[in-house]
C-alpha cells in the first residue's frame, strides 16, 4: 500500500533566509519540501494550495512595497486564500505580515524603532500559552528579531507573545494558522549570511556585526535547543 508523503512549500524572498532548525523537524516527519522563489514566481501556484503546510519565510522588503514589488500582491492573496480555506500555514517574520495583510490586519512601520539582535519575549496576557508555544517562553531564552515593520493583530487571532517594543509579536488562528514577527529558525552558523545579505542595512543602522556574532555565539545554542522542542510540538498539534 502506498502512503503519500507529506508536502511542505516554502515560499522564499531571500535564499539565506531558510528552513534554519525546522527542516530536520520537517525531514524527520517525511515532509518533501520545495522551495518556491516568491519574487520570481508565477502565481497563482496550486501546490501551494493543495500542501500540507505552507511556510512563508522572511525578507527585507514591506507588506505595503507592492508597487516596487508586484510579486507581494500575488503573494498575499495566495496566502488569502490559503487561510480562508483553514489550511496549515506558518508565516515568519515578513512571512507573519503577509498572513496579517491576508486576514486583513494593518501592516505599517514601526513607531519603536527596529527590532534587530537577541531579545526576549513576553506571554500576552495572564492565560497561559498553549503547551506547544511554551519553550519559547522560557525564562532567560532571548529569540533573534530582524524588522522594523510590525501589524495589528489580526481579526479572529489570539495574541500569543509580544516583546518590550512591539506587542504583536506572536499570534495563532484556531490550530492552522501561527503567525511569528521573531525568527525562532535562525543558528549560530547560518546566521554568518545573514550578516553578509543585510550589511547595507547594518551599516546604515550602524549595528556591528561582531556584537551581532557576540550574542548568537551566547545565545543561539539556547535558542536551537528551545525551537527544536518547539518544532516538535507544534508539529504534533497541527497534523
Amino acid at each position: 500500500m502506498h502512503v503519500k508523503s507529506l508536502e511542505a512549500i516554502v515560499f522564499s524572498h531571500l535564499p539565506f533566509e531558510d528552513l534554519g532548525s525546522l527542516e530536520p523537524e520537517l525531514v524527520r516527519r517525511g515532509f518533501a519540501i520545495r522551495t518556491v522563489d516568491a519574487p520570481t514566481a508565477r502565481f497563482p501556484i496550486p501546490a501551494a494550495q493543495d500542501c500540507d503546510l505552507l511556510i512563508v519565510m522572511g525578507g527585507p522588503v514591506g507588506v505595503y512595497d507592492a508597487t516596487e514589488y508586484p510579486f507581494l500582491t500575488a503573494e498575499i492573496e495566495a496566502v488569502r486564500q490559503r487561510l480562508a480555506a483553514r489550511k496549515r500555514t506558518l508565516g515568519i517574520c515578513l512571512g507573519a505580515q503577509l498572513m496579517a495583510a491576508a486576514l486583513g490586519a494593518r501592516v505599517y512601520p514601526g513607531t519603536r524603532g527596529s527590532e534587530i539582535g537577541w531579545f526576549p519575549i513576553q506571554p500576552a496576557g495572564p492565560e497561559p500559552a498553549p503547551g506547544w508555544f511554551a519553550p519559547l517562553l522560557a525564562n532567560g531564552l532571548r529569540l533573534f528579531h530582524w524588522h522594523g515593520d510590525t501589524f495589528d493583530l489580526p481579526a479572529g487571532a489570539q495574541r500569543l507573545a509580544g516583546s518590550e517594543l512591539y506587542e504583536n509579536q506572536a499570534f495563532v488562528v484556531e490550530d492552522y494558522a501561527l503567525g511569528l514577527q521573531f525568527h525562532p529558525e535562525v543558528t549560530e552558523s547560518g546566521l554568518e549570511r545573514w550578516y553578509v545579505g543585510h550589511a547595507c542595512e547594518l551599516g546604515q543602522k550602524r549595528i556591528p556585526v561582531e556584537q551581532l556574532r557576540t550574542e548568537a555565539y551566547e545565545y543561539a545554542p539556547a535558542l536551537l535547543a528551545a525551537a527544536t522542542q518547539f518544532w516538535k510540538f507544534w508539529l504534533d498539534y497541527i497534523l
